[in-house]
């Protein structure tokens, strides 16, 4: 739902995703129903991947037209306008999407100067629908976000992705785990960060990751009073693989094991 506090390029966002997801809500069902091979599958997720994303930019280019994009699927195109850019992630969670489990999103982010100003996540199973824009806060749905308050590591819940294949990392997992720091790696960074915006996650510590499936959750951890930086507490940057975003309490503590 559209609301009035909304600027207007995340009403155009809402517009695109909510219109892309009712396909996905009707392919998510369809999957339920198939007895095929793994190849077959692949094929149809790939297919809604493919619709998904098409939807999603033709829906935004027809506001946008000189933006350029930046694509799961199709891959860059560069626009007129070389300063604004749209990063799109049609099924953040794809695993999770084959399998029936309704724990997937479609991420949408603007880029200016090579800056996210502005994000949306949509999961269209739940209808939860995250936003941020830059100096507006971050919002699901109605309500305003804001990241835990939790300081102590042992209290803590931390959302993770391929952490456990940087070698200079296990270590630091380990004591973490040993530690009674949880772990949860639930498929879907998108939607990992949009849940340290809520406070539902105390952080997110992800690996290999590329720029459309965290690009929209970083602007919503940031304008809810997050943190954000590199796995070794550099600035992060759209070049970045590796992210690290928390509540801002334990960021310090968790780079420093």
């Amino acid at each position: 739902m559209i609301t009035n506090n909304q600027p207007p390029i995340i009403n155009i966002m809402e517009k695109a995703a909510r219109t892309a997801g009712k396909k996905l809500i009707r392919d998510f069902g369809e999957l339920e129903k198939l007895q095929v091979s793994s190849k077959t599958l692949g094929n149809f997720v790939t297919n809604a991947d493919v619709r998904t994303e098409k939807i999603l930019k033709e829906s935004l280019e027809y506001h946008y037209p000189n933006y350029g994009f930046i694509m799961e699927e199709e891959g860059n195109v560069t626009g007129k306008d070389k300063d604004n850019t749209f990063v799109i992630d049609p099924i953040d969670g794809t695993s999770n999407f084959i399998h029936g489990i309704p724990h997937f999103c479609i991420a949408i982010a603007k880029l200016s100067n090579d800056t996210i100003s502005d994000g949306i996540i949509f999961n269209p199973i739940t209808n939860e629908f995250y936003w941020a824009s830059k100096g507006k806060g971050s919002w699901l749905n109605n309500q305003r976000l804001r990241v835990s308050n939790r300081k102590k590591l042992e209290e803590c819940v931390i959302g993770a992705s391929s952490i456990e294949k940087d070698l200079n990392s296990i270590d630091k997992l380990n004591f973490l785990k040993k530690n009674s720091v949880s772990f949860r790696n639930m498929g879907s960074a998108a939607l990992d960060l949009a849940y340290v915006a809520s406070g539902k996650l105390d952080a997110f510590w992800g690996y290999n990751l590329n720029l459309w499936d965290i690009a929209a959750g970083i602007i919503l951890a940031l304008e809810a009073g997050g943190t954000v930086t590199t796995s070794n507490f550099d600035k992060w940057d759209i070049s970045s693989r590796d992210i690290l975003a928390s509540n801002s309490f334990i960021h310090s503590k968790v780079l420093k094991i």
